[in-house]
């Protein structure tokens, strides 16, 4: 059902608490908005946390996950017949 929302002076708008409910947004969830076909869409987003790592952490599992010629060639072999 339709619901009656009102836009703040500082362009803020609540959710009804049955539509936060139902798609299990909570207070400081993340929305994504989009506009489609003359509407605004809101979705709830997902939002995953991202680890960097420095060239000296990619270097040691480089090191860690060496494998022999002979079998690197196989492994790269079957994903370059693939679809």
């Amino acid at each position: 059902m339709p619901e009656t929302l009102t836009v703040s002076s500082r362009g803020q708008i609540t959710l009804p608490a049955a539509l936060r409910k139902r798609f299990g947004i909570q207070a400081g969830g993340v929305l994504i908005a989009e506009e489609g076909q003359g509407n605004i869409i809101l979705r709830p987003a997902v939002v995953m946390e991202v680890d960097t790592y420095s060239d000296q952490d990619i270097s040691a599992w480089d090191a860690e996950d060496h494998l022999p010629a002979k079998e690197r060639e196989a492994i790269l072999k079957r994903f370059r017949n693939k679809p």
